[in-house]
């Protein structure tokens, strides 16, 4: 019998997790388990604002959830209020089963989105995190919130959102999605980064999102070459599901974003190993750091980190990740 015919099928594999609780860009958006740092908590707290450039489509007027659905639009600048968490006795009661930012509304901003977006970065180095499958826009800004809290940011927390569908059964519309999302963040890019007083921005991305990342730098570098990438800080793609093949392929088509690189992996994380059955290949996220080798990027292999039935959310659920984060960024 061919081995093949003795494995579950794609929507069969898919669908065993979906019943599941899971964590992570294959879960419900699970609260990660740590107490924020002051430094980003505060910054969050005394400007609660997360400036979100994406490719969905507005919902509910912005003003209710869902503020921002899986319909894919071109791309806007929008800026999510966000309730910022209570430092009162009470409210670290409540943190216990509530999590620390969530969104008020969702306000679009006029003029040429890119350029917008470039504008109010002015002044601050931004964090900029890709989301990756699986993610509503709310779980997505959860994330967002939850690492720039996590390492102690200082400065503009920002999420680059694309149209997912959020839900497990639709890994294809997703990975379409990521594609069609990849030119718009080049030009997110191009303005933030050559813009005249531009500050750092370090781009963080996760799982799906590596792709749409790549992807976006590979375009970046065929039209501009290096201009501007004195700009980018730290490069970090965590968990990437991403072709291992691709990736080593990318990697010779992104200039000098190659050289400021981190990527965290883990080989014992089962939604890459379900990805990696699904395409047939590997996927860099669950390639052990010898694999990576004489690739010229930094690899944390963070397979002793990552906890949880899916093991695919260490870049915000664990602390020694997050500090990795941080130092990557200090680096650059």
């Amino acid at each position: 019998m061919d081995k093949t015919s003795m494995l579950p099928s794609r929507r069969a594999m898919l669908a065993m997790l979906a019943a599941a609780p899971l964590g992570g860009c294959l879960g419900a958006g699970s609260k990660p388990s740590f107490t924020a740092q002051a430094g980003g908590a505060e910054s969050l707290a005394a400007q609660p604002v997360l400036h979100v450039v994406t490719t969905r489509k507005m919902a509910q007027g912005g003003v209710k959830s869902p503020f921002l659905d899986a319909s894919r639009g071109g791309l806007s600048y929008m800026r999510a209020d966000l309730k910022a968490p209570d430092r009162s006795l009470l409210g670290k009661v409540n943190a216990l089963v509530e999590d620390d930012f969530a969104v008020r509304r969702v306000e679009p901003v006029a003029g040429a989105p890119a350029q917008g977006f470039a504008e109010a970065l002015r002044g601050k180095d931004t964090l900029l995190f890709v989301h990756g499958f699986n993610m509503t826009f709310e779980r997505a800004a959860l994330d967002a919130t939850a690492l720039s809290a996590g390492i102690g940011f200082a400065g503009n927390t920002a999420l680059y959102s694309w149209a997912s569908k959020g839900a497990l059964l639709d890994y294809g519309y997703d990975r379409e999605s990521a594609l069609l999302a990849r030119d718009p963040l080049a030009d997110v890019l191009a303005a933030s980064l050559q813009d005249e007083f531009a500050s750092r921005v370090h781009l963080i991305a996760h799982s799906m999102g590596t792709l749409v990342t790549l992807e976006a730098l590979r375009t970046y570098r065929d039209r501009f070459g290096d201009k501007g990438m004195e700009n980018l800080g730290a490069l970090v793609l965590a968990a990437p599901d991403v072709d291992a093949d691709v990736f080593k392929s990318a990697l010779e088509r992104i200039g000098a974003a190659r050289s400021k690189m981190t990527v965290i992996t883990a080989t014992n994380d089962r939604a890459l190993d379900i990805s990696s059955r699904l395409a047939g290949n590997a996927r860099v996220g669950a390639l052990p750091r010898e694999a990576l080798e004489g690739t010229g990027v930094r690899v944390l292999d963070a397979t002793e980190f990552a906890s949880g039935l899916i093991r695919h959310d260490a870049f915000v659920a664990n602390a020694d990740v997050r500090a990795a984060i941080k130092r990557a960024i200090e680096r650059a």
